[in-house]
């Protein structure tokens, strides 16, 4: 379907009349049989608007309702079904009321245009967005409806609906624009006289550049180069010389004396081996920045050439070049570019500006060889060499041209060593040795023949042609190695800066390519960074200091004063040097920011989840001691007994909490260090059970029953107490999310110099792709209880797993379920002593009945070794540390095993697998621990 066309009718401020014509337009398009109906029409209470209304179908505005108000908004829906040609909608930067289908109106208005009918809207000049700013500077008031430039630059048709502002005034103090009460406060704001003028002239600015950037489409859609002069636009040619400041300022001058639009512009040749410094360019973009002018550059090999097509391009109606710097002797073979661009200039006005630098001659430098010593050696030596060769071998076997011949052969000789000069007097030399001694009459400079006269002069023509091709050529290939390394030394920053490479080698390369003997990187007063012997610290210290553009950095090179070409890509490297270490530093901040976002984020949701999970346990705790302290009540001994294990469930839940929440700090800042030990599984894994259930007796008893420990003999290199912690919080997570008919299985096989250790229930999973988001923190996904616990059980056992160096992924049940995997460094110590190590572990003594450490709490094995369950005087300052002798030992009255459970008298049997137990009289528990007798089976179960 063919889109539809946008018209759009801008106005400098309200009131002038925008509507108005919209609505003429209107009746005109009604008068030759279009299908024209009104959507959005803001008359403004004005009669002579909504008399223009009359005879135009109208569509009905759909109202929205918001916070208790009704708000007429555009129907899009119901234009759309009457599909009418041409659709009236006023008020094209409105903001559509909350709940319609776009924000704004200008976006209903592209559906419409979609749908292929034709739209007529209003906007005022305020409204756009690149000039909202400028407006608020100058009435003072901040337009909060804007619509983008791009959407009424689109439009078909833009025509501007102007009035003078003394015309606009009148119009408002007649009550055509607004109620009375409001005419005078208007004309003593927003209507001021100063204010309607600048926004009658930001109108027609901006529509004339929207003018001008049809004109240029145009032309080059139809491939138009002759020059239209329907603007005037002056364009000035720069070549970054001394002189260049001196022709812009004339060319300025020129542009503001016939309101024109100034352009500069400079030509780069082809082959990038002759440029501008960067200070010379900057100093000019400056300048045109200043003259409210812009500065281009293009590539050409032919400089007039390139700038002719430049200035058709912009539609230029003048063009402003220097004069040649150049002798009027080097104007004799060569015109000139100015010259060229006169010739070729057609229709567009050529003004040459003389200047100081006019006219200054040859420079005799140029003209002066490379090599001095040797150029000037050489055109001594060399002819009185021929000389000699040719008087003592030659002369009596050749004539007078081929003894001419070997003097060309040395002048050329000469003439390669560079030096116009030095070819040019040894060509004179060789003229004078062949005249005197080898053309008639010998011994005297009276030339006879006119041969001889002729060959002096071919020498020296062909010595100066020679040696002056050779300067060119031996110019160029300087000029092309240089802009080789050059653009190796920016090739190697520019990628640096994208991938953050290192900034002394960096510098390192520096060195090395100009040969110098230090460079350092000074921001501020601070040395980034330093290479090479003695490295200047201040600007003070250094043969040659780049200023960077942040003008805090420099880069400071020391050990031989460079030439002032190599300025201009060291000023580039510094530029770039100090972008890398701001991105240095932006990367510092980014990183610590982001570490402070996560940190608030962990906060937050700490905050929320432990609202929760510490109010339930200390409810429940105080609700039982209220009671079991209520007089009101006499409970029985049963009923005592339940509240005293609520009591005691309850704490030990915020046991739980308490210690998840220490464990999760302690792996936030990282002072975890494990211990790593030969681990055998089997013992782990009856501690990790004992430990799993948070307080809550049926769980454990659960535990006992359910969970199969199928490990064999496997043992690994780790740290006792966090593997037991890892292996609790898994049981325990796969006891909780799994049916209570389905058992839960701990396994562990070799595999190579790994262990892997697999935690298997048949709960029902987690949805596919979520497997990773189960250890973040605070995490608790479709299989987890989302009752009790913050979410912090897995983000603990990966901080754990991979504090002993190992990892720990879930994936999916065959069947159905989670398979937890725990991947470690297998055991290959191999010797007693490591067993021995393990098997001296430390028994702890309680004088109560229970443990406080939560199943989830890693306690001091955090920081020490607890393959015998003991506990640090961190964790219970009643703990008592006994070491085992060499035969078996008996720790009484009891042994706090895995994280801590409460060993329940009447039910707690040690364990599937695990230690026997026996009973003492105080009804506390006692776990037997029987150690080789002897150091040397202590490698032996």
């Amino acid at each position: 379907m063919k889109r539809g066309q946008l018209r759009i009718y801008l106005g400098a401020a309200p009131g002038v009349g925008k509507t108005f014509a919209m609505l003429g337009e209107a009746h005109r398009r009604l008068e030759r049989g279009r299908d024209v109906v009104a959507a959005v029409v803001e008359t403004h209470g004005r009669a002579k608007t909504a008399e223009l209304l009359a005879g135009i179908e109208r569509i009905p505005p759909k109202m929205i309702e918001y916070r208790g108000s009704s708000f007429p908004e555009l129907d899009a829906e119901a234009v759309l079904r009457r599909h009418p040609a041409v659709v009236l909608v006023d008020e094209l930067a409105h903001t559509n009321a909350p709940g319609s289908k776009h924000e704004k109106r200008w976006q209903d208005i592209e559906e419409l245009l979609d749908a292929g009918m034709d739209v007529i809207s209003t906007v005022n000049v305020q409204h756009l967005e690149s000039l909202n700013d400028v407006v608020e500077q100058i009435t003072g008031i901040q337009q909060r409806e804007t619509v983008p430039d791009a959407v009424v630059r689109g439009a078909d048709q833009v025509e501007l609906v102007d009035i003078t502002p003394e015309a606009l005034r009148r119009r408002l103090s007649h009550g055509n624009v607004y109620a009375a009460e409001k005419v005078d406060a208007a004309l003593r704001n927003y209507f001021r006289p100063g204010n309607l003028t600048a926004l009658r002239e930001l109108a027609l600015l901006w529509l004339a550049d929207q003018v001008d950037s049809a004109l240029a489409k145009y032309r080059a859609d139809h491939k138009i180069t002759e020059l239209w002069e329907a603007r005037e636009r002056v364009v000035v040619a720069v070549t970054g010389g001394p002189e260049s400041e001196t022709v812009v300022r004339r060319a300025s001058r020129i542009a503001t004396k016939s309101s024109a639009e100034l352009v500069l512009v400079h030509v780069v040749r082809g082959d990038g081996l002759v440029g501008v410094s960067t200070e010379r360019m900057a100093r000019l973009r400056e300048l045109a920045a200043s003259l409210d002018a812009s500065l281009h550059t293009v590539t050409g090999d032919n400089v007039p050439t390139a700038l002719l097509e430049f200035a058709r391009e912009v539609n230029a109606t003048q063009l402003v070049l220097g004069t040649s710097r150049r002798s009027r002797w080097a104007r004799i073979f060569d015109e000139g570019i100015g010259s060229a661009v006169v010739q070729q200039s057609g229709r567009i006005d050529v003004h040459m500006v003389t200047h100081e630098e006019a006219n200054r001659g040859l420079r005799w430098r140029s003209f002066w060889p490379r090599q001095p010593v040797l150029a000037w050696l050489a055109a001594v030596l060399v002819p009185g060499i021929v000389c000699g060769v040719s008087a003592v071998f030659l002369d009596g076997l050749l004539e007078l041209g081929g003894l001419s011949a070997m003097f060309f052969i040395g002048v050329v000789a000469v003439a390669l060593l560079g030096g116009v000069v030095p070819a040019a007097f040894s060509a004179l030399f060789s003229g004078l040795l062949l005249n005197w001694f080898f053309a008639d009459p010998r011994y005297s400079l009276t030339i006879a023949e006119p041969d001889s006269f002729v060959t002096v002069v071919v020498l020296l023509i062909v010595a100066v042609a020679v040696a002056a091709l050779v300067d060119v050529a031996a110019k160029r290939t300087r000029q092309a190695r240089k802009a080789s390394r050059q653009a190796q030394l920016l090739t190697m920053f520019a990628g640096a800066v994208l991938h953050g490479a290192d900034l002394p080698n960096l510098l390192e390369q520096v060195r090395e390519t100009y040969g110098l003997r230090a460079v350092s990187m000074v921001c501020g007063s601070q040395v980034i960074a330093a290479v090479g012997v003695d490295p200047p610290q201040r600007v003070a210290d250094a043969e040659t200091a780049i200023e960077a553009g942040d003008t805090t950095s420099w880069l400071l090179l020391a050990g031989r004063t460079l030439d002032s070409g190599d300025r201009p890509v060291l000023h580039a490297v510094a530029n770039q040097a100090a972008g890398l270490v701001r991105q240095s530093r932006l990367a510092e901040e980014a990183s610590a920011s982001a570490a402070l976002l996560e940190a608030d984020r962990l906060r937050r949701a700490l905050l929320s989840a432990v609202s929760h999970d510490l109010r339930t346990p200390l409810a429940g705790a105080k609700a039982a001691v209220s009671s079991l302290r209520s007089d009101d009540i006499e409970f029985s001994p049963e009923d005592t007994t339940e509240l005293l294990e609520t009591i005691e469930e309850s704490v030990d839940q915020l046991t739980a909490l308490v210690g998840n929440l220490l464990d999760s700090s302690r792996l936030a800042v990282g002072v975890i260090t494990p211990q790593m030990r030969r681990v055998y599984m089997d013992e782990v894994a009856h501690r990790a059970l004992v430990s799993v259930g948070m307080g809550t007796r049926g769980l454990r008893r659960a535990a006992m029953d359910r969970v199969k420990v199928e490990v064999g003999e496997v043992s690994v290199l780790a740290d006792g107490g966090l593997l037991e912690r890892v292996l609790a919080n898994l049981i325990d997570n796969a006891l909780r999310h799994s049916p209570r008919d389905t058992p839960v299985r701990v396994t562990a096989e070799n595999t190579g110099d790994r262990v892997s250790i697999a935690v298997i229930d048949a709960g029902p999973g987690v949805p596919a792709g979520t497997e990773e988001q189960l250890f973040e923190p605070f995490q608790r996904l479709g299989d987890r209880d989302n009752t009790t616990g913050v979410g912090l059980g897995l983000s603990v056992v990966r901080g754990f797993v991979e504090a002993m160096g190992g990892t720990v992924h879930a994936e999916p049940t065959p069947g159905g379920g989670l398979t937890m995997l725990v991947d470690l460094p297998a055991d290959d110590t191999g010797g007693p002593q490591a067993d021995a190590a393990s098997a001296g572990h430390t028994t702890v003594e309680r004088s109560d009945s229970r443990s406080a450490e939560p199943p989830s709490t890693p306690g001091p094995s955090a920081f020490a070794d607890r393959t015998g369950a003991g506990r640090s005087a961190e964790a219970d300052s009643t703990s008592e540390v006994a070491v085992p002798s060499h035969d078996a030992v008996r720790a009484e009255p009891t042994m706090n095993v895995g994280s801590g459970m409460r060993a329940d008298p009447a039910t707690d049997d040690g364990g599937p697998g695990g230690p026997p137990a026996d009973r003492n009289p105080d009804h506390r528990l006692a776990t037997r621990i029987d150690v080789p007798a002897d150091e040397s089976d202590a490698g032996s179960r």
